[in-house]
């Protein structure tokens, strides 16, 4: 299956979880993904590695999306491997359980640099970048249309990122670059408290929780032609949970 042979991606956070699963699913359509990682260089690489083992093409670069310079030094990296880029999934991203009361500043300057700036000047530069006919893809939760206690920081800062991909849609859509979110639901992945795993499987019809892969093929979709006339949209990928 090669949908997007010729096509060059960007996946911010890509070496673990929902990310990994989504560099991988996008190379295996034949992508040229380049994708960053934070601290865990040899973990990166041997993604990176399996994937051009099986004929795909990956690179890894280190970058930590909350420091705006360090953005644009990975798209700097991500086109000098690659050209210009087709596709950019701003998926990097870290969660804290916490009550609001008990959260400091420290903790919110953890979660939003991570979870809000970083995906604005991603975002911002996946505008300025991007070729035509391109598509961004933001990953959010299912969580902003629930409620929970004791997640006020996570789900605030995911909240925001969902505005500025629908103002987004708007300013790029003269360009035919598509600008969606996509909301996983509960998913297996090291960000999911293994207190939650029996309550979340009891909410969905399919009384499972979502695997990465699952979410991964909606990340396919939305970067495919298939989803040419989808815009400005926020696709739920919960597995029914409301």
């Amino acid at each position: 299956m090669s949908v997007l042979s010729g096509k060059t991606a960007l996946v911010t956070g890509g070496s673990r979880g929902i990310g990994r699963a989504i560099v991988e699913r996008l190379a295996g359509a034949g992508a040229a993904v380049a994708f960053n990682y934070a601290r865990s260089a040899e973990a990166a690489e041997a993604i990176a590695r399996g994937i051009k083992n099986s004929g795909g093409k990956a690179f890894a670069l280190q970058a930590d999306v909350a420091q705006s310079a360090e953005v644009r030094r990975l798209f700097d990296g991500a086109e000098k491997a690659l050209g210009a880029l087709d596709i950019v999934v701003a998926n990097a991203g870290v969660y804290m359980q916490k009550p609001l009361a008990e959260c400091t500043e420290a903790d919110y300057d953890y979660v939003f640099n991570t979870n809000t700036r970083g995906v604005f000047f991603t975002l911002q530069e996946a505008a300025r970048r991007l070729r035509d006919g391109g598509r961004i893809i933001v990953i959010s939760t299912g969580g902003t249309k629930m409620h929970f206690p004791d997640a006020s920081l996570y789900l605030g800062s995911k909240g925001a990122i969902e505005q500025f991909a629908r103002s987004l849609a708007l300013e790029l859509g003269p360009r035919r670059i598509a600008v969606n979110v996509l909301s996983p639901g509960f998913t297996a992945t090291d960000m999911l408290p293994s207190e939650f795993r029996e309550y979340a499987e009891s909410l969905s019809p399919f009384r499972r929780v979502g695997e990465p892969e699952d979410v991964a093929d909606v990340a396919l979709f939305l970067a495919g032609d298939e989803s040419r006339w989808v815009t400005a949209q926020n696709l739920q990928a919960g597995g029914g949970v409301v």
